[in-house]
């Protein structure tokens, strides 16, 4: 790491530069013209696949690296410094990993990890709604009995990768509660339709998925009927929120050398600009908030792997923490670039774009408020 403050150990640290090396060769390089064409192309997320990526969250009798939830942490930092779409496919990709590997059935473990694992497939999390965005409980989508399945019937939208996905997790209402299927791209019934020149991540190939009384077997079903919003979706949810805190850590990080070199390269009234004493507290602010976010997520991490009843308020406040600190970052660092930081060939303002997404997407900032503040343990004091 070139610049900040590790707050890793020496192996940790060896773990993030191996995933570095990879981003530095396979991503970084590509990630503004990948955001100009508005797609990640498959040969990359073939190639995280065949590094053992994609198969993170995995059992190894699967095919999965099984990785432990620090080392996925800084696998999410590393691809987050490159490029904030390809960071998003992995995040839901394993999303829908861990919910399979945790709340399949053996039949549906054999049929869909070991395909996940490797890439050969990819997974996409459809869960939002036009009308179901922090509120997922108001999902209008339903799943009809029909003969030895289910029918399924509903729009969801801003489903991340659902253009390149081969097979998705679904959730609607069933018999009045709340289900979740796993269900392939190529079934009858499913169509894609892209959504393009979103505000930030403009690359993670967003769609609106329909269903038109797509016919899905008894086994798509993920889990018990009425399983799906406590414990599948909220459980593959934290994984999410995890994994774009970690991936904010790497935006934010890719911020502040961003910063460093242009800041030291750069002259203005006689020496470089970062002789300025505001510009030094800029860059200042960002590397306190790198340390700080990266050590708040660490904590997460450790809380999520020894099962503490704490995790989800460790999981939550990495994600607020991070995400507000990297928009804060990415915002100084158009500011330290002046004029090219606007450039829309340049990396600041793509950076800009897809940090004020880290504070919309798995948690807004203002709904992690409100959950924090409730989560903060109380005891009333008896007089």
């Amino acid at each position: 790491m070139r610049a900040g403050v590790h707050s890793l150990t020496d192996v940790q640290n060896k773990i993030l530069q191996s995933h570095r090396r990879f981003t530095e060769d396979e991503i970084a390089p590509y990630a503004n013209a990948w955001d100009r064409e508005g797609r990640v192309p498959r040969e990359v997320v073939a190639a995280m696949g065949a590094a053992g990526y994609l198969g993170a969250l995995i059992p190894a009798e699967y095919g999965g690296t099984e990785l432990d939830m620090t080392e996925f942490g800084l696998l999410n930092e590393a691809i987050g410094f490159g490029c904030s779409s390809v960071r998003s496919v992995l995040t839901v990709h394993s999303m829908v990993s861990q919910a399979v590997t945790r709340w399949g059935n053996p039949e549906q473990r054999r049929a869909w990890l070991p395909g996940l694992a490797t890439g050969e497939q990819v997974g996409a999390f459809a869960l939002s709604e036009a009308e179901a965005g922090s509120d997922v409980a108001q999902i209008a989508t339903v799943a009809e009995n029909d003969g030895d399945g289910y029918l399924l019937s509903g729009t969801k939208r801003w489903i991340t990768y659902g253009q390149g996905a081969d097979v998705f997790l679904v959730f609607a209402r069933h018999n009045g509660r709340h289900s979740a299927f796993v269900v392939g791209r190529d079934t009858p019934g499913l169509t894609v339709v892209p959504i393009d020149g979103m505000l930030g991540t403009r690359a993670s190939m967003l769609a609106e998925v329909r269903f038109d009384k797509c016919r899905v077997p008894r086994s798509a079903l993920l889990g018990r009927p009425g399983f799906g919003l406590a414990p599948i979706a909220a459980a593959a949810l934290d994984v999410g929120r995890y994994s774009v805190a970690w991936g904010s850590v790497g935006l934010a990080q890719s911020c502040l050398e961003l910063s460093l070199g242009h800041a030291r390269e750069r002259r203005a009234f006689g020496g470089p600009v970062f002789d300025h004493q505001l510009v030094q507290r800029l860059i200042t602010d960002m590397a306190t908030g790198v340390s700080a976010a990266r050590l708040l997520c660490l904590q997460a991490g450790e809380l999520v792997q020894g099962g503490a009843p704490t995790a989800v308020a460790g999981v939550w406040m990495a994600k607020y923490f991070a995400s507000t600190s990297a928009f804060r970052a990415a915002s100084d660092t158009v500011q330290i670039h002046g004029a090219y930081g606007c450039d829309p060939d340049g990396s600041p303002q793509r950076l800009f774009r897809d940090a004020k997404v880290m504070e919309i997407i798995e948690g807004s900032t203002q709904i992690q408020q409100t959950m924090i503040a409730r989560l903060v343990p109380y005891e009333e004091k008896r007089s």
